[in-house]
């Protein structure tokens, strides 16, 4: 996978959670906590996935 889709999938994905993080917020200040929580979510998930791994 070359760089240009790579960077198209990481931008669907901060779409796509931007878009679940403000829809369940409940107030204003907790959408914004979700658009940057949707910024940070695949270091988490790669974090969670090398611990899961034992890595």
């Amino acid at each position: 996978m070359n760089k240009c889709h790579s960077e198209a999938v990481y931008g669907l994905g901060l779409v796509g959670a931007a878009i679940y993080f403000i829809q369940h917020a409940t107030t204003f200040w907790i959408g914004i906590l979700g658009i940057l929580k949707a910024i940070v979510w695949p270091a988490v998930l790669v974090y969670e996935l090398l611990k899961f791994l034992g890595l």
